[in-house]
């Protein structure tokens, strides 16, 4: 049976791992302070939250969320499902599905107006579940990085 609780402190190795892999699956390489820093968000589990499913005693799923205002929503804030992961040798048995609904059922306990999320357009196995438990409404992401400016030699 799937448990979806908040991680704990002991799930420290067993988050990081998953997140490591998360992290991987996209390609890219972040560096060990991001992971420390996020880890401490999640137990601090104020600005940034997460969970984490459980099979068998054993972490096999994680996700990470956090509310936010929205101008088009301004009496409700909005929920951004930033990471979601499960292990390689559990997909297909709920763990995701599983995750969404747990933090579909925080949002929505909190009053939030909806839940949101992106994905890559070649991540077709979880693009599957995605069109079965929500709506993808058809919008494209652009981005703009901002990296410390570099001094002129």
């Amino acid at each position: 049976m799937i448990n979806i609780r908040k991680l704990l402190p002991s799930d420290r190795i067993a988050w990081e791992g998953l997140f490591r892999a998360y992290i991987d699956f996209y390609q890219r390489v972040e560096p060990d302070e991001m992971y420390e820093r996020a880890w401490q968000e999640f137990q601090a589990d104020t600005r940034l939250h997460a969970l984490g499913a459980t099979l068998d005693g054993r972490l096999v799923g994680i996700t990470h969320f956090f509310p936010h205002p929205s101008t088009s929503a301004p009496d409700t804030d909005v929920c951004y499902l930033q990471d979601l992961f499960t292990a390689e040798d559990v997909r297909g048995k709920g763990v995701a599905r599983a995750l969404i609904a747990a933090v579909t059922d925080w949002a929505k306990d909190r009053g939030c107006g909806r839940v949101y999320w992106n994905t890559h357009e070649s991540n077709t196995t979880a693009r599957r579940l995605y069109d079965k438990v929500a709506e993808n409404r058809g919008f494209i992401k652009y981005q703009i990085d901002l990296q410390p400016a570099t001094a002129l030699t």
